[in-house]
């Protein structure tokens, strides 16, 4: 029988109030439905929003080495359902049981990291310019967060947004994306096991449109934390700059790995095999350029293709399976689209560019790894972000040429650059425009305990990860103790000639 799921909003599960649902079904095995989901809308984001405002008064108040215990206990029941949230993550969206185990696990780190924060928090005090007066700055939180997913990452992000949210005294209205909302409901089941009080995260699934514009409109909700596509990040921007809320924006990317004639090419070919395909090519920081020099250009192709073709294709849930499906229908589509803008553009079909033949993959939305070469940088599949198994091939003559054509898109999150000479790679690291690089890495592989985010128009500035998420999700408020006894006055010429 398949499963009910419903909203969580203040201390309650419930079914959207019109009564209607949608699907999430298995994008391997589209027969298999996962599980029916409340289709929600304004009316459950605002009974939402009410309920994490007025729990919001007494959550800010419990303490943040407390509100760190409660973190602690996340990642523990994290830890001991880790294989059964894999699993079900691989229903849901399709990527490979390994990759789904480090979605949790990168949970795991995030809630731990997130627990030893709460006795962190730091803050500053300064020497006052007055006698007898102290001054500081601290950390408060700031009110209702509202949280829109992906499905690309359905336990990884939430925890990269909610955890920390959570850990600074600030509320929660979740809106997951509606290809994984049984991973986004388990994750909310494990916060309240855990020990999160009643209205303090609050679960909506719904459309975009219904539920997740509701929640950036909604003039309750102090701060949106969303990652996406481009286009989806600029209208929210322009819904929450109507009540000059705070947003923060994770968003496309066209990332690239360069390699350079100098190389560990078999070390280089691991990297792109792992940042193009992994994921079937759904991350925002998947390799979907690489970049070569024209000395190991041909070579290096070579080796290419044996290895995108060598791949295999399946179900996630089977052993020896290398790349899952599409997420859905529209997403292989869109694969298709650019795989015929390619051509049109005069680039050259080396490995794949179809959807496979057979029974096996009859049931699912599967897309063969493919590899274009002849690509010049500005092709419309060397600058738009396609988000699935799509690898554009472009030959360079330098370094100095490679990091230009690596700048050359309305994008800057994550790069990649394998060399063995020192200076090349400090070269790189100060000139390629991302938020992100790696040297002799491949452009996926962040860790929780870093700084995650870009430039340009893959996002707003802030980051995700690490210390700095915790800016975002803070105010600060700077403090005067004034104990001298008579009024002192600031900012005028105190100082005698």
């Amino acid at each position: 029988m398949t499963r009910k799921f419903q909203n969580f909003i203040d201390g309650k599960w419930c079914d959207a109030v019109s009564g209607k649902t949608f699907e999430n079904r298995n994008p391997a095995r589209w027969e298999e439905v996962v599980g029916t989901f409340p289709k929600s809308g304004a009316e459950e984001v605002n009974r939402a929003v009410r309920a994490a405002r007025a729990a919001f008064e007494k959550w800010r108040l419990v303490p943040a080495p407390r509100r760190g215990d409660i973190m602690r206990r996340v990642g523990d029941l994290m830890v001991a359902r880790k294989e059964e949230l894999a699993r079900q993550m691989t229903r849901e969206m399709g990527k490979v049981l390994a990759e789904t185990r480090g979605d949790v696990q990168e949970g795991i780190d995030t809630a731990f990291y997130a627990a030893t924060e709460g006795r962190r928090l730091f803050g500053h005090t300064v020497p006052s310019e007055l006698a007898n007066k102290f001054n500081m700055a601290m950390r408060v939180p700031i009110g209702v967060a509202g949280i829109v997913t992906p499905w690309n990452f359905p336990m990884a992000i939430p925890t990269w947004k909610i955890f920390p949210a959570l850990l600074s005294g600030n509320t929660v209205v979740f809106k997951p994306a509606s290809d994984t909302p049984a991973t986004a409901t388990s994750l909310v089941e494990i916060l309240l096991e855990a020990g999160v009080p009643e209205g303090v995260v609050n679960l909506v699934h719904g459309g975009g449109g219904e539920v997740g514009m509701a929640i950036v409109g909604h003039p309750d909700v102090d701060c949106v934390s969303f990652t996406g596509s481009t286009m989806v990040g600029k209208k929210i921007s322009e819904v929450a700059s109507a009540t000059l809320k705070r947003v923060s924006l994770e968003l496309g990317g066209k990332n690239a790995q360069f390699v350079m004639d100098d190389a560990n090419l078999d070390l280089a070919l691991d990297g792109v095999i792992w940042g193009a395909f992994g994921t079937t090519g759904q991350r925002c920081t998947a390799t979907s350029r690489l970049i070569l020099h024209e000395k190991i250009h041909d070579r290096f192709l070579s080796m290419l293709v044996d290895r995108a073709n060598a791949l295999r294709l399946g179900d996630g849930l089977e052993q020896g399976v290398d790349v899952g499906p599409c997420v859905n229908k529209g997403q292989q589509e869109t694969v298709q689209s650019y795989v015929e803008i390619g051509l049109k553009e005069g680039a050259k079909l080396v490995a794949g560019g179809s959807i496979p033949d057979g029974k096996a993959f009859a049931g699912g939305w599967f897309y063969l790894p493919t590899v274009f070469a002849e690509v010049q940088p500005n092709h419309r599949i060397a600058q738009e972000e396609i988000f699935g198994p799509v690898l554009s091939v472009i030959r360079v003559r330098s370094l100095e040429e490679g990091i230009a054509v690596m700048n050359n898109t309305v994008y800057g999150l994550s790069s990649s650059v394998y060399t063995n000479d020192v200076n090349a790679a400090f070269t790189a690291i100060r000139d390629i425009k991302a938020g992100i690089t790696y040297i002799n890495a491949p452009t996926i592989g962040a860790e929780a305990h870093l700084p995650f985010g870009g430039v340009k128009q893959t996002g707003n500035g802030h980051r995700e990860g690490g210390w700095t998420v915790y800016d975002f999700f803070t105010e600060w408020k700077t403090v005067y103790v004034d104990f001298s006894g008579g009024l002192q006055r600031a900012q005028i010429d105190n100082y005698e000639n």
